[in-house]
């Protein structure tokens, strides 16, 4: 009978059930709206999301990687590893991994640890990937020990036993480690007592610092201060003036004449110069002159012109 037949695929003529086909019961749900489209980087299948998904597990990998206070550090690859050791800087051992190819590099890493007393040790491979967090190592790495920090109140302790005015460096969110290595090394070449750095935000003595300082970091001593602002006034009631390079300072720096008393020069962050608060306890802000429109130096560089121009204030060379 028509409308009735068994085979496959024919219409039920019956209101029981299933809507019949062609009413749309069974595609409403289908034909609704899903919302909107999800961004890129949440599409699993999408290459925007594989990616951040790497930079993301590459984070994760460099925070494992960082020291934490008071804990040991690693440097890997046989390039960084060559230059700490011809820095001097106070390695306790050397890691080969077993079966690392022989080349002049790692040579002249054992020669060096040889000549310095420090340790050389083998390891197995797996084991070396494990120490140094998954760090591209090159089979070579070194162990360094955490810097050791010094009070805020020794750096005028230091100027006191010299018998001299203080001359410290004081450092405002600079995050580069080279550039306070190179600061380092500027304050031993002009006779600066100390550099002080704030705990959080900035750059701290790493095995970079410690190369870019050339050995100086075992001369000059670094404290950390856990209120910038607090401890530069705590200095101002010992007796020291406070100068901040700034570009806009009021005062040139050859017309400073601040320079035989005790003294605490504030360097800047390398993009955003000194910060408000830093600015305003400041007791003078002070200008490099610049013969072109560059607007500011590198914090190294701005730091040892400073340190250059104060040193022969005091020398009478100026």
């Amino acid at each position: 009978m028509a409308g009735n037949s068994q085979r496959k695929g024919a219409i039920k003529k019956t209101g029981k059930g299933n809507p019949t086909a062609g009413s749309g019961g069974r595609v409403r749900r289908g034909l609704a709206g899903k919302g909107p489209t999800p961004k890129a980087k949440d599409r699993e299948y999408h290459q925007a999301h594989k990616t951040a998904k790497r930079a993301a597990k590459s984070a994760e990998m460099k925070q494992k990687r960082r020291p934490k206070p008071g804990e040991a550090e690693w440097i890997a690859g046989r390039n960084s590893v060559v230059e700490a050791l011809r820095a001097k800087m106070p390695i306790t051992a050397v890691y080969v991994a077993e079966g690392a190819e022989r080349d002049g590099r790692l040579r002249e890493a054992f020669g060096l640890a040889s000549e310095q007393g420090v340790s050389l040790m083998e390891v197995p491979r797996i084991e070396m990937d494990r120490m140094t967090g998954g760090a591209v190592h090159q089979g070579l790495a070194a162990r360094v020990p955490a810097y050791e920090y010094s009070h805020p109140d020794d750096l005028l302790d230091v100027a006191a036993e010299r018998g001299e005015p203080a001359l410290i460096v004081a450092l405002d969110s600079v995050t580069d480690p080279r550039n306070l290595g190179a600061i380092v090394r500027s304050a031993s070449g002009f006779g600066a007592h100390g550099v002080l750095i704030p705990e959080r935000r900035a750059a701290g003595m790493t095995p970079s610092a410690w190369k870019t300082s050339a050995g100086a970091a075992a001369r000059v001593p670094v404290a950390q201060a856990v209120n910038l602002v607090r401890q530069l006034k705590e200095y101002q009631n010992a007796g020291c003036m406070v100068i901040g390079l700034a570009a806009d300072g009021e005062v040139s720096l050859p017309d400073l004449d601040l320079a035989d008393g005790p003294l605490v020069i504030v360097v800047g962050s390398e993009g955003n110069g000194l910060g408000r608060l830093v600015s305003e306890t400041c007791d003078q802000l002070v200008s490099v002159p610049m013969s072109s429109d560059l607007e500011s130096l590198n914090a190294g560089v701005a730091a040892s012109i400073a340190l250059y121009a104060v040193s022969q204030k005091r020398a009478g060379g100026a």
